[in-house]
């Protein structure tokens, strides 16, 4: 019985390793072929495009008025809520308006001596005009009595014009709002002494219905828009450039549009950059004072601009900007380009292409220079070229 069991493991052995054997024995001569890598591209198609830049940059206030008291004296009430909006002219601050309003009584009442004076050196005037003329004065004494009237005249005018500083004074003991606006926190309560032309001030106002949307510019990229609408690249187009697209932080466009008011005509030493100036409408007043936003401004129109998409653009050890493009033998090769600002997904480019030539925009891992591969487009139709060797392909196939 164990003889027989030994012969059957023996057996069953030998049938493992003859079929083994067969299963790892091939032809020599059968190669493994594996067809063109396939690859997404898109066929360059110059066109006339609006070139646009984005710039950075941060809301102010369309208007800023620090309140400040021009008389000295103690605050008795404030009349104004923190936060609220304020009228031009509303009263915000009552200064105790006691000794103001003892000298302008003092004053008005000088005023009203000075013209009483002036009155009875007038009528005397009179009088010895006419007596001179018969003789029944001297001419000396009526010279005399006309220069005293003359000084109660100049005496009535310096009592009215203290009058009036007085009553300056007097009606700066209510402290308005310079301009409407959203008014902050009240920098005093009641019962705080405060001083003329003071450096704190006692609250802020800030007009929000509109805003100024301040961005920096290169100086280098103004000198090359310049340059470039100057050898007639670039078409300019006015109304295109005063309407600006202002972006918030999320990147969605704000719902409206703003107007480039003016370009500095200095550049920031230690940036390099010009500032623009950019107003925009806020009636909603979604905006706010210091947001971060970007601008949106037309440089102009180029009629034979190139655009690729941004991710068709690699970077070699160098720095620079290469794409990979597919020519007219369907082998894949490399090109050095010069890339320009980006617009939306896509670059312009300034330099390195041509119209009709063929990029490559998917499977850029899967290729290398000097290799063959199948073009397809971005809408998933099979690329001409690439169609005719795919076919030519296929008849050497079926011939061998």
């Amino acid at each position: 019985m164990k003889l027989k069991t030994n012969n059957m493991a023996m057996v069953i052995s030998l049938a493992v390793m003859l079929f083994l054997g067969a299963c790892t024995e091939q032809p020599q001569d059968v190669a493994v072929e594996r067809g063109p890598v396939e690859v997404d591209v898109v066929t360059l198609k110059a066109q006339p495009t609006e070139v646009k830049m984005e710039l950075p940059g941060r809301t102010t206030a369309f208007r800023v008025a620090e309140v400040r008291p021009q008389v000295s004296g103690i605050i008795q009430k404030r009349f104004f809520t923190e936060g609220s909006v304020v009228k031009a002219g509303e009263l915000l601050y009552q200064i105790d308006p006691a000794v103001y309003q003892a000298t302008f009584d003092s004053a008005k009442a000088a005023l009203a001596k000075a013209k009483a004076v002036e009155h009875s050196a007038r009528l005397k005037a009179e009088r010895y005009a006419t007596l001179v003329r018969t003789k029944a004065v001297s001419e000396l004494d009526q010279v005399e009595i006309e220069a005293s009237w003359k000084q109660a005249v100049a005496d009535v005018a310096a009592a009215e014009a203290a009058m009036n500083s007085a009553a300056i004074d007097l009606d700066y003991t209510r402290v308005t709002a310079p301009i409407s606006g959203h008014i902050g926190k009240s920098m005093i309560s009641e019962g705080a002494l405060v001083t003329a032309q003071q450096s704190t001030a006692l609250a802020t106002i800030q007009q929000l219905d509109h805003l100024y949307v301040d961005v920096t510019q290169s100086s280098t990229e103004l000198a090359r828009i310049k340059r470039d609408l100057s050898a007639g690249t670039l078409d300019s187009d006015e109304n295109a450039k005063s309407q600006v697209t202002i972006l918030l932080e999320d990147g969605s466009e704000y719902e409206q549009p703003g107007t480039l008011e003016f370009s500095d005509v200095s550049v920031d030493q230690s940036t390099g950059s010009v500032t623009l100036r950019i107003v925009v409408a806020n009636p909603n007043e979604d905006l706010l004072p210091g947001m971060f936003v970007r601008a949106r401004i037309s440089s102009g129109v180029r009629q034979d601009a190139i655009l690729i998409p941004a991710a068709s653009i690699s970077h070699n050890n160098k720095g620079e900007a290469y794409v990979m493009l597919v020519n007219n033998q369907s082998q894949v090769e490399s090109r050095i380009i010069q890339s320009g600002r980006n617009m939306g997904d896509q670059v312009l480019v300034n330099e390195g292409l041509a119209n009709g030539e063929q990029v490559i925009t998917a499977g850029l891992q899967k290729v290398k220079p000097g290799i063959t591969v199948k073009a397809f487009e971005l809408n998933g139709s099979l690329t001409g070229k690439s169609a005719l060797n795919v076919n030519q392909a296929a008849s050497l196939a079926k011939a061998e």
